[in-house]
């Protein structure tokens, strides 16, 4: 039985994000799962941080949110930005999810924005719920197959690499922060308050 070229496809989307997203980070300190030098620091707490003279950009993290409006990452430069990968069905992200909507409201005033990239759900409707069950104040990009996932991370930068991920964008567009587990309010603090500080 042979399958169609749109279901091969998928297949293949499908078979790419989950290998990209259960990589885990190499454990010498210096490379990401991606290759390339990263030169990050993982704490004992799971948290990657990045030297400012270190930082690399992230690419284009742009497409439709759950709502249906259009969003592109790249308008919030000069904000610190907050990327929080996640899913309806994963239960590390409901965990996690009233940290987030919480941190998110009390950060704005100090140009910190947050945007969650949806992803692995079939339709918006269970993830639009879960956004509505947990407050969560921000929008989400609908990226079911994974793809800004994959594409907005080149080589060479911290990127997620599980579901759930944390990834902290500085206010010149580059990655400073990363955190491949659910994060309680504390840690996502942690990651938040020293990139929001900066000059």
């Amino acid at each position: 039985m042979s399958l169609s070229r749109a279901h091969r496809a998928a297949l293949t989307a499908a078979f790419l994000v989950t290998g990209a997203l259960t990589l885990s980070a190499c454990t010498d300190g210096g490379t990401s799962g991606g290759g390339g030098q990263t030169n990050f620091v993982t704490d004992t707490g799971g948290i990657s941080t990045v030297a400012k003279e270190d930082r690399k950009a992230i690419g284009k993290i742009a497409g439709d949110t759950l709502e249906g409006e259009s969003l592109d990452v790249a308008d919030l430069k000069g904000k610190v930005v907050v990327l929080n990968v996640w899913g309806s069905w994963c239960e590390p992200c409901r965990a996690e999810a009233p940290a987030f909507a919480k941190v998110s409201k009390e950060t704005k005033d100090q140009g910190v924005e947050f945007v969650g990239l949806n992803t692995r759900d079939v339709t918006k409707k269970d993830a639009i719920d879960f956004e509505k069950e947990y407050g969560v104040p921000y929008p989400s990009l609908y990226d079911p197959a994974g793809k800004l996932i994959i594409s907005g991370f080149p080589k060479g930068t911290l990127h997620p690499q599980a579901i759930p991920s944390t990834i902290v964008v500085d206010r010149d567009g580059k990655v400073a922060a990363r955190s491949l587990k659910a994060i309680s309010e504390k840690d996502l603090r942690k990651m938040v308050d020293p990139v929001a500080a900066e000059k």
